[in-house]
């Protein structure tokens, strides 16, 4: 039934098959299945102009430049994203809490003796490498390495 409506469709279902892939880009946003979906459309029109009497024009064959056109254009689409930025993230550390609190000061629960102790930040204590201080010190966030965050002394 489905092979039937797909060989009624023709060149179209490429495109129904485009749109869909387009709305699940809408619907899952990334940037992935925008470029199956166009390459869906482009095998679709090529289907169109050509159409269903070209013995060249098999299904085999427009499942192949579906395959190859989707390579093609989601490597060349997100080597185009790369050069204009946009890919890049507008906050590229919000899933990473140790990168977000460099800079921040901190109190010692615990002394740092022998390059590790642990810091009161807000509502959560983190386990920090530093020079030996004694427990009452403030000191700054300089890096984070996994659940440590790097420490120096602060000042005043």
């Amino acid at each position: 039934m489905i092979l039937h409506m797909v060989n009624s469709l023709g060149g179209w279902a490429w495109w129904v098959l485009g749109a869909l892939l387009i709305g699940i880009e809408v619907m899952a946003p990334g940037s992935f299945f925008i470029w199956l979906g166009l390459a869906a459309f482009v095998v679709g029109t090529v289907s169109l102009v050509v159409g269903p009497e070209a013995a060249f024009w098999g299904w085999q064959i427009q499942v192949f430049a579906f395959a190859a056109l989707s390579l093609l254009i989601a490597f060349g689409g997100r080597r185009l994203m790369h050069r204009h930025g946009w890919d890049r993230s507008e906050a590229p550390d919000l899933n990473d809490r140790g990168k977000q609190l460099v800079g921040k000061v901190a109190v010692l629960t615990q002394p740092i003796a022998g390059g590790n102790g642990r810091a009161r930040i807000g509502d959560t204590t983190w386990r920090v490498a530093g020079p030996d201080l004694p427990e009452g010190a403030r000191v700054r966030v300089t890096g984070a390495k996994a659940e440590t965050l790097e420490v120096e002394a602060a000042d005043g």
